[in-house]
């Protein structure tokens, strides 16, 4: 569907719940969130129906995010189920890859085409800070298994001055031996991230001036990263850079969080909660064309250095 801006809307984001298996310095506060009541939280039969009535608008691209969506019982169920819907093309998590490698095998069985893991160092004893405890070798063990079958792999590493800037070339190294999407992500001033923004901001800016070697790619328009790539590598390099060179002219996406509302930008404080219409397909459908229509125009990161979401990350997803 064509928004109010010119904008083709053919991509619905999913967060499925806001609880995780880590607790990342800039993403979650380290005592964990508050559990949810059971009845609070969007079912899969719910999501189901969002989506079934998000299809005759032209969505066709759903990525299941979280918190962490993997540690939800019956995942792979949904995306057999999400798979089963003609009109879905493309079928992608956001995970941190914990418990990826395990589960790997019966998700892409039930239909999944891509993952993107969140992998913010390659040092063991860095990644245990950053995550308050996590395991690397857990999370690479994931990412050549899901190679190994055929899953497409983007890595997400959120650029942290004085964290991990140190390791940007080690990143970018990656790619000349596997087929990976390493994507180098400004930190953004929203929820904890905006703790650390003021000392670690760097721009994609910044890093591209170290690495002239880096040759530009033609992008999709409606792409949220700049890409690049090494002579005779076998993957890829991206940039996503909300602030120093927005993207919201292309945005072709909105959110649906695990509470049943819809954000339809990331960064705006406003939510339409559409659980009520759930049972009503019709209804359903003509409230998300509303919504899709009037999606805004723009954030305004670059102005405020801070979000307006009335939502954490952990709570809207990846």
């Amino acid at each position: 569907m064509i928004d109010n801006y010119g904008r083709n809307i053919d991509y619905l984001r999913i967060s499925l719940t806001d609880r995780c298996n880590l607790r990342c310095i800039y993403c979650m506060p380290e005592q964990g969130v508050s559990k949810k009541c059971h009845e609070d939280v969007i079912r899969f039969e719910e999501v189901l129906k969002i989506i079934k009535s998000a299809v005759p608008l032209g969505i066709k691209k759903i990525r299941y995010t979280g918190g962490e969506p993997l540690i939800l019982k019956n995942i792979s169920s949904l995306i057999s189920e999400t798979s089963k819907i003609q009109q879905i093309k493309d079928i992608a998590i956001t995970t941190n890859g914990i418990l990826l490698y395990d589960l790997a095998d019966e998700l892409k069985e039930a239909g999944l085409k891509r993952v993107n893991i969140s992998l913010d160092t390659l040092k063991e004893d860095k990644f245990s800070y950053i995550t308050r405890g996590g395991d690397l070798n857990k999370v690479l063990k994931a990412i050549e298994k899901c190679i190994s079958l055929g899953i497409k792999v983007k890595v997400n590493t959120v650029l942290i001055k004085g964290i991990n800037d140190d390791e940007i070339k080690n990143f970018i190294d990656l790619t000349r031996e596997i087929p990976v999407e390493i994507r180098f992500i400004e930190l953004m001033p929203i929820g904890e991230g905006e703790k650390l923004y003021k000392s670690g901001f760097m721009s994609s800016e910044d890093v591209l001036n170290e690495f002239p070697e880096l040759i530009p790619l033609e992008s999709s328009k409606s792409s949220t990263a700049s890409m690049y790539k090494l002579i005779d590598s076998k993957g890829k390099v991206g940039f996503i850079s909300p602030l120093s060179c927005k993207f919201c002219s292309n945005c072709n996406r909105i959110r649906l969080t695990s509470m049943g509302t819809i954000k339809p930008c990331l960064h705006s404080a406003k939510e339409i909660n559409i659980r009520e219409y759930v049972d009503n397909e019709v209804l359903l459908t003509s409230v998300l064309k509303d919504i899709i229509y009037n999606k805004p125009s723009q954030h305004h990161l670059e102005c405020d250095n801070k979000s307006h979401s009335l939502k954490m990350m952990y709570q809207i997803g990846g």
